[in-house]
């Protein structure tokens, strides 16, 4: 098991985890997010390819849209 830290709160992954992979799991694949892998954006056809490692700091931030 990996453990990473997102939005501030330690997770625990399972090994060899993509980023894709998080986002899946979570369920939320298909809202407007952006992640913030290690103090750098991740553009999203990056996910699949982006491995998670321990220790790993991500920031996840849903857009609400609003006027």
């Amino acid at each position: 098991m990996l453990e990473i830290v997102i939005n501030g709160k330690k997770s625990c992954l399972s090994d060899h985890s993509h980023l894709l992979d998080l986002v899946r799991e979570r369920g939320i694949e298909n809202k407007r997010i952006a992640i913030e892998h290690n103090g750098s954006i991740v553009p999203r056809d990056a996910w699949k390819t982006t491995r998670l490692f321990e220790g790993d700091q991500l920031e996840i931030v849903v857009a609400v849209g609003g006027g």
